[in-house]
């Protein structure tokens, strides 16, 4: 049996799924927070939250590492851990310093502060002569404006160090771009209470589908689990309105995407680490558009288990170990599974979602979740923001999208404008 110490995690899917995951294969693990009510707020009404199942429950400032490494070892003296994981991509930095400092297992520091920069992870890929958009790094508006007239529109503006599609926005005209520019300007400190870098990066708008690569790296191997496809929406913004494992490509396009992760990763130089590489399938072959070195979100690991039978919330846990993981694929019956977001077009209250009674129940779905009345709604500009999802799978081939997308058609959210 191990120990693992879990810092912080995200309040998703993923707070639930690492904490089974751990659980199933008889570990335990002590939960590191600064603010546990972030958490508690999350839980279901009525129910305790399964980062609450941990062994124990220890608050301290998470995001300061000066003082909070020296805690760490002093914990580590009296409950050795075994392990340190996060899901949060806020804390992959931290967590890999703690398994350093510690002489625990764990991917690289340089290699997992890189990948949570996008600016870095650029810069990254660029040296290792990965091909890639043209892009900027720019500290200020003055050098935005001027990188934007040097690289010509349309082109994408990204925060360097958000997640979940974040004030990420496609900008057709220096109007646009300023706009964007400003808003971005207006969240100076993420979430997490932590204070975020300033620079702004530019990119030359790609032209392709979009797909995610899924690998497990151990050991100096790293493993292709499979590809998932993903279908993105809310113009200017780019939501994530849905996603399909395995992604319907052809033999020669699936080897590009993976060959070109499994370069990216080590471009970056990481090894011990579940990672999620999102990949543009342009005109002009693969290009990267970011590498997250943690397991991917929006049920992505469960659209993945579904049809392989592939745990990759169990593998997190096995590599945070120093363990071989079982990405042995499985037969499940199932050829693809898929997943489908209502996404929600105008702020205010949830009165109700009209045709959401009966969906859960309807055949090949396999999971069916929508937000009750009486909640915030926020029109999407990120992948924070959704009503709730339908999951669907298909037994015979890639029908799954379909089917998700064609139960979400028939659902109309009520949202009365406060």
């Amino acid at each position: 049996m191990g120990h693992l110490l879990m810092v912080e995690s995200w309040v998703g899917s993923m707070s639930r799924l690492l904490p089974r995951a751990i659980r199933e294969a008889g570990h335990e693990f002590t939960f590191l927070t600064r603010d546990l009510h972030h958490y508690l707020r999350s839980a279901p009404e009525g129910t305790a939250h399964p980062l609450l199942s941990a062994r124990n429950v220890v608050q301290a400032d998470t995001n300061d590492p000066a003082t909070l490494l020296p805690h760490i070892e002093q914990l580590h003296a009296a409950l050795r851990f075994d392990g340190v994981l996060t899901s949060c991509d806020y804390y992959l930095p931290t967590a890999a310093r703690i398994a350093g400092r510690l002489g625990l297992p764990g991917p690289p520091v340089r290699a997992v502060t890189d990948a949570c920069r996008k600016d870095a992870t650029r810069r990254a890929l660029d040296r290792a002569g990965l091909p890639g958009p043209r892009f900027a790094v720019c500290p200020d508006w003055t050098a935005t404006a001027e990188a934007a007239r040097d690289l010509g529109y349309p082109l994408v503006l990204k925060p360097v160090d958000l997640c979940a599609g974040m004030y990420v926005r496609r900008v057709d005209d220096e109007a646009g771009l300023a706009a964007a520019h400003q808003a971005l300007a207006g969240f100076p400190v993420n979430a997490r209470g932590q204070l975020r870098a300033p620079v702004v990066l530019l990119e030359e708008l790609l032209d392709g589908p979009e797909v995610s690569v899924e690998t497990v790296s151990s050991g100096g191997t790293a493993h292709v689990v499979g590809i998932t496809d993903k279908s993105v929406g809310g113009a200017p913004a780019f939501v994530e309105t849905g996603h399909m494992f395995p992604a319907a490509l052809d033999p020669a396009q699936a080897g590009e995407a993976a060959a070109t992760a499994l370069r990216a990763l080590d471009a970056l130089g990481l090894d011990d680490v579940v990672a999620h590489t999102e990949i543009k399938l342009t005109a002009d072959g693969p290009r990267v558009i970011e590498v997250n070195p943690r397991p991917a979100g929006n049920r992505i690991t469960e659209l993945v288990r579904h049809v392989t039978g592939v745990d990759l919330a169990a593998a997190c846990v096995d590599v945070a170990l120093g363990r071989t993981p079982d990405l042995t694929t499985r037969a499940t019956g199932l050829h693809s599974a898929a997943i489908a977001f209502l996404v929600p077009g105008r702020s205010g209250t949830l009165e109700g979602i009209d045709g959401a009674d009966g969906v859960g129940d309807a055949p090949g779905v396999l999971e069916a979740s929508f937000a009750g009345p009486g909640t915030a709604v926020k029109a999407s500009g990120s992948n924070n923001d959704y009503l709730g999802h339908v999951m669907a799978a298909d037994p015979d081939g890639h029908g799954a999208r379909r089917r998700a997308e064609d139960l979400l058609a028939g659902l109309t959210p009520k949202v009365v404008a406060l």
